[in-house]
């Protein structure tokens, strides 16, 4: 009785792996507090955009005092809107949203659709040119977290100093650390100051 040689599969004959490319992931940050909490906000894959981190929020809302009622707040450089939104969940009248980007602004309506939130205003445009068109006095607070390598914050934080009640404030995130000795001639000082990780966070206040 005559055997076959077993025929071994030669590397060529193995089927070839495909790769395929890595879906891309979707990003969300979440609303921390107040009517919308645990809500979660699509974060669109800009260069550059970067929510303010949970723990940030979380600490900048208990300096506020977590209840906004009746508050008018602006957020001038809105980018997921997530500070703005926050803003409005926990009671705010009044929150105006500017952004330039038109995808990230389609992207604003979205969610400003999403949880029907009428205190909520959006505007495409400069987040410094809005602060200078607003009147004197008018906003109870104001955020301001541009992108980092933009040289936005000095124009802003003068502009501020108009537009901010006498007892309101400026949230201002920044790559590196402001001092009163920056602020002072803004007329502005620093109330509460917070470092985590790349994020430096500060509560500014009217000198």
């Amino acid at each position: 009785m005559s055997t076959k040689a077993t025929k071994k599969a030669s590397p060529s004959s193995k089927p070839k792996r495909v790769f395929k490319p890595r879906a891309a992931q979707t990003h969300e940050v979440r609303i921390i507090g107040g009517l919308w909490k645990r809500t979660k906000l699509k974060v669109s894959d800009k260069p550059g955009l970067r929510p303010t981190p949970d723990r940030v929020r979380e600490t900048l809302f208990n300096w506020l005092g977590q209840d906004l009622t009746g508050w008018r707040c602006m957020d001038a450089f809105a980018g997921t809107g997530v500070l703005g939104f926050e803003a409005a969940s926990r009671g705010a009248s009044n929150v105006l949203l500017v952004e330039s980007d038109a995808a990230l602004v389609a992207q604003l309506q979205k969610t400003k659709d999403q949880l029907a939130a009428t205190a909520v205003q959006l505007q495409r445009g400069d987040g410094v040119v809005s602060i200078r068109q607003a009147a004197p006095a008018s906003c109870d607070l104001i955020f301001l977290d541009p992108p980092f390598d933009a040289p936005l914050l000095e124009p802003a934080l003068n502009a501020c100093a108009k537009a901010i009640a006498p007892t309101g404030w400026i949230y201002l995130e920044s790559p590196t650390k402001w001092t009163d000795e920056l602020l002072t001639p803004m007329g502005l000082v620093i109330h509460k100051y917070l470092k985590a990780g790349a994020v430096h966070a500060h509560l500014l206040r009217l000198a």
